[in-house]
């Protein structure tokens, strides 16, 4: 297994946020954190990325426990975050927004197949190249998120609500680059309010409710589940 969360509790101050979940994640698989907001579900991702200490649990990569590594570290180990909310920096263009991606990286060739890796995901990030982030639409925006995640070479990546304030073409064509990426071999974690989407996409799903994961399983088994469906599909 790639990836494996067991009994992962997460406080903020008095508050507990997760609740003991355990969960795993194959190599090459997508697997998705469907539930309302204040779940639990970006509380999880930035556990597993090192931006916030859990207070128990263990957190285990590639058959090395990780929740006690700093965030970089975790990153220098092939798992990449794409935050919710993109967190780009408007003012430097998309080329230099992506190589922040990259800061580990010290090779000069293998730096330029990993622009060459995105922009073959993002062609319109080799258009804009030079333009500035606050410049581009929401969507684009994303793209750059996701390219900048990719350029750290990772393993797997913690995907935060991608599709979030995006119009339906968009989120067509992000949920596209996603399926691309379990194609080339990256293992993704997605956490997505667009529950259909989540579960059409992924492979596995769990459903959080308030810290706990009250239902797991393949996602076709998930989208057809009557809780499910009417708690979250909307039928």
């Amino acid at each position: 297994m790639l990836l494996e969360v067991k009994n992962l509790r997460v406080h903020y101050d008095k508050v507990e946020a997760v609740k003991g979940i355990s969960l795993s994640v194959a190599e090459g698989s997508t697997s998705t954190l469907i539930g309302a907001n204040g779940a639990g579900k970006t509380s999880i991702l930035k556990a597993i990325s090192g931006l916030v200490k859990s207070s128990s649990g263990e957190i285990w990569f590639e058959g090395k426990r990780i929740d006690n590594l700093p965030a970089h570290k975790i990153v220098g180990s092939g798992i990449a975050h794409v935050p919710e909310g993109r967190r780009l920096f408007g003012l430097m263009t998309v080329k230099h927004n992506l190589r922040i991606g990259a800061y580990l990286q010290k090779d000069k060739q293998e730096l330029e197949k990993s622009f060459q890796q995105v922009y073959r995901h993002f062609p319109r990030l080799e258009e804009r190249q030079n333009q500035l982030a606050k410049t581009l639409s929401g969507g684009e925006q994303q793209m750059v998120a996701m390219g900048r995640a990719l350029m750290a070479k990772p393993k797997i990546i913690l995907m935060d609500e991608p599709s979030l304030g995006l119009d339906p073409k968009m989120v067509a064509a992000i949920a596209k680059i996603i399926e691309s990426f379990k194609e080339t071999g990256f293992s993704v974690v997605l956490v997505e309010q667009n529950a259909s989407l989540a579960l059409r996409l992924a492979d596995k799903g769990y459903v959080l409710e308030t810290g706990n994961i009250a239902l797991e399983g393949e996602s076709g088994e998930l989208i057809d589940n009557e809780y499910v469906k009417k708690a979250y599909l909307g039928g």
